[in-house]
């Protein structure tokens, strides 16, 4: 906190982009409350959560208040919290891994999760060509993931915000039938890294056992964090 303001994060139980500035703000051991907004199945964030509608033009989480000051978009909530709490740092020290990094989480997002989105309800069509696409176009990603963690184990060097991005858009490429397979060893000892993180197994065990409670099937790698975090 600063100034004794509260820090409150506003975020949804499969918000990809709220679990993101979650895992970080554990990561820096930042006091904060956690308002999950209502969601469902079918009807979604409707109706709008009223502080996240009036905060955010377009309506959706993560939204974060401190004090006067309210933010939304997981990467400029990011560089706030940042700043506001330099130890440890999720950015590498080095200008051009920083560049890098950065770039990374840019991509997780705007390269790599359209075509999670595209198969969205497509679990179901996977053999059907927009489905095959968006898949091939998912484990084109994953050889370059895999390029990236030569000689490396983390995304950018240092553990940061990219790899936490990645992470998360991964959870969803899994759960919509993009998996990570063997074809890519040295990113599934990353994830195995990625997820053994107190933070990132913390917020991730949460979102596996909301799917548990809607009915909805878990990805083959989440089910042993949810069962360790209820045993």
């Amino acid at each position: 906190m600063r100034d004794g303001a509260p820090l409150v994060l506003y975020s949804g139980p499969l918000s990809m982009f709220g679990a993101k500035v979650q895992i970080a703000m554990i990561e820096k051991g930042l006091d904060f409350d956690l308002v999950m907004v209502a969601f469902d199945m079918q009807r979604l964030y409707q109706p709008k959560h009223p502080e996240v509608a009036r905060i955010n033009p377009k309506q959706q989480v993560p939204v974060l208040v401190h004090g006067a000051l309210e933010l939304f978009d997981s990467t400029q909530i990011f560089e706030y919290i940042e700043e506001l709490q330099a130890t440890p740092p999720l950015w590498p020290a080095g200008l051009a891994d920083r560049a890098r990094a950065r770039l990374l989480e840019h991509q997780s997002d705007e390269v790599y999760f359209p075509p999670v989105i595209r198969l969205m309800g497509l679990q179901d069509q996977l053999q059907e060509p927009a489905a095959l696409a968006a898949c091939a176009a998912c484990a084109a990603w994953y050889q370059r993931m895999e390029a990236q963690l030569a000689g490396r184990d983390w995304l950018a060097g240092s553990y940061s915000f990219a790899d936490i991005a990645f992470y998360m858009a991964q959870l969803f490429g899994e759960r919509m039938g993009a998996p990570v397979t063997e074809g890519t060893p040295r990113l599934l000892a990353w994830r195995e890294r990625m997820s053994a993180r107190p933070a990132v197994r913390q917020v991730a065990a949460a979102m596996g056992r909301y799917l548990l409670s809607v009915g909805r099937p878990l990805p083959a790698f989440l089910a042993p964090l949810v069962t360790a975090d209820s045993a």
